[in-house]
């Protein structure tokens, strides 16, 4: 998936896009009969362009202040400010579009753990087909304490949960349903894992979401208007009786064989009303899916579609070969070695690492599970610990405003200070002295994003005997770049910024060195490497 164009559900997300520039009833109403006109994507564009100017014009279009809706995504400080949580300077304007506080703080969470646990676990099914009975979701126990705290000592900010997945059998006692485990032995039918994760995540002090097939095999009205109804009764249920919710995750997952269209624009309002700050995933207009499940970013990412909406993309892979636990793959879990590549191929390439493990049928994350979660959390800790960069010496082509917004910002690690090149300056360098005794074979890159996505492409130069030696040459940074790149010693590092939308911003510089990373051939081909 990339562009709203591509995702299966067009109108949802057009008609989202339209709701981000402005809530008044006229253009919204003109914005659907852009959408009845259909045919070619250049006819949505133009339709598009007119709403937009329509809601420009408009008498009635007013930022959206009411309860249980977003504020409208309008050029002005008030909103920037209120979106990157520090006061704007005359000096730095944003290049729109920037992402809302809620995208912002996810992106910088990085990593969350996918969970998936149900009737699968027990029937070895990666996509049942519901007609498993659900006397055979028995676990002798389910510890979610255990599941939160390897969570988080994994490093991970947050968990996503799958409630119930396409054969339909829930989590929780719906009373949407009969298959559920209130009909399972477990818990003698009283049981209720959402509740109990949701819980658990509290008291640790760890996000909890939400994932919830659409599609269910099990439901007899699926395929027909009445199923909008039942799913969205089970969306309320879900995002009424467990508390806050920070992300909920939709796919597009169906019956080849039914001609049936998801009510994608009424589920993401339902979960708009009853979670106002929950992200809304995959197919959601808050969060992209990648496009595959093996956490690979592609080179070139940036968090934007069409210079207008904050489209953020998420990897979600799993630990093990299937998302469901079977036995037979304890001995195929991702090592500590393949989980630092995941996360260099998607947060280090502007992504967020949805990373997915398995219960087993004790009701417990299996230790092989645990023992590489906890190791991949150190490896991190040890890699990132030390930056080689020297404070003494960081040299700016261009910078405005020294004291507020000069090059020596981007070493203090904090996200409200950063370095900006001079007004109309579209391409910049800094250099930055490391240790010349020093190895190193990581280099951090970080944008600040609150401010927009501006490099589109850079270059990575090594001083060595006083001649410049090109290490990376790359495309865009966003939130955060990783490059991996063969060991160099070096006084200098220079990073360059050959082109930009507007004048280039660097939050951060890092440069480390780490003997035992391995360098997966996946990323390596992207970057030129000396020989």
């Amino acid at each position: 998936m990339g562009r709203y164009s591509e995702i299966g559900d067009k109108k949802a997300c057009e008609a989202y896009i339209a709701q981000q520039l402005c809530d008044c009833t006229s253009c919204d109403g003109n914005f659907y009969v852009c959408n009845l006109i259909g045919g070619f994507p250049i006819v949505r564009v133009l339709c598009a362009c007119l709403v937009i100017l329509l809601c420009l014009s408009c008498d009635s279009a007013e930022p959206l202040e009411q309860e249980n809706e977003q504020p409208c995504i309008t050029k002005d400080k008030t909103v920037v400010e209120r979106i990157s949580g520090m006061a704007v300077s005359p000096a730095v304007q944003p290049e729109f579009p920037i992402p809302t506080p809620q995208q912002l703080e996810w992106q910088r969470d990085e990593l969350y753990l996918f969970i998936h646990f149900g009737i699968n676990t027990f029937t070895g099914d990666e996509w049942g087909d519901g007609t498993a009975s659900p006397k055979v979701f028995n676990p002798p126990s389910v510890d979610v304490d255990q599941w939160v705290r390897i969570a988080k000592e994994g490093g991970f900010k947050g968990v996503i949960l799958t409630a119930k997945h396409h054969e339909g059998f829930a989590l929780w006692p719906t009373k949407q349903s009969d298959y559920s485990i209130q009909q399972s032995p477990w818990e003698k039918g009283q049981g209720d894992v959402v509740k109990l994760l949701a819980e658990a995540c509290r008291k640790a002090g760890i996000k909890f979401g939400l994932y919830l097939s659409p599609w269910d095999r099990y439901e007899p009205t699926y395929g027909t208007p009445a199923y909008h109804d039942f799913f969205v009764a089970q969306l309320t249920e879900l995002l009424t009786d467990y508390g806050p919710v920070f992300e909920v995750w939709l796919d597009s997952a169906r019956d080849p064989s039914v001609q049936f269209e998801y009510d994608f624009e009424r589920y993401f309002r339902t979960i708009r009303q009853l979670q106002p700050d929950a992200l809304i995933a995959n197919l959601g207009p808050d969060i992209r899916w990648v496009g595959n499940e093996i956490g690979e970013v592609p080179e070139r990412q940036y968090s934007f579609v069409n210079d207008s909406w904050w489209y953020p993309v998420e990897c979600d892979v799993s630990i093990r070969p299937h998302w469901f636990w079977r036995g037979n793959e304890d001995s195929k879990v991702k090592s500590s070695t393949e989980l630092l590549n995941l996360y260099f191929g998607c947060v280090g390439r502007n992504g967020v690492l949805l990373l997915g493990t398995a219960p087993n049928r004790d009701g417990v994350i299996p230790e092989q599970d645990e023992v590489q979660l906890l190791r991949f959390n150190s490896r991190l800790k040890q890699i990132f610990e030390k930056n080689l960069i020297e404070t003494e010496t960081i040299r700016a082509s261009s910078e405005r405003d020294t004291e507020k917004w000069g090059a020596q910002h981007i070493l203090d690690a904090s996200p409200l200070t950063f370095w900006i090149a001079e007004e109309g300056d579209y391409s910049a360098s800094i250099e930055v002295s490391v240790p010349s005794c020093q190895s190193l074979n990581i280099i951090e890159l970080k944008e600040p994003i609150q401010f927009g996505q501006r490099i589109d492409w850079h270059r990575i130069e090594v001083e060595r005997g006083g001649r410049w030696q090109t290490v990376v040459e790359s495309s865009t940074i966003g939130y955060k770049r990783l490059h991996q790149i063969p060991e160099q010693r070096g006084s200098r590092l220079r990073i360059t910024v050959r082109s930009a939308d507007s004048s280039p911003a660097l939050e951060f510089i890092g440069a480390y060195f780490s003997p035992s990373l391995e360098i997966d051939a996946r990323v390596r081909r992207y970057h030129l490497f000396p020989k």
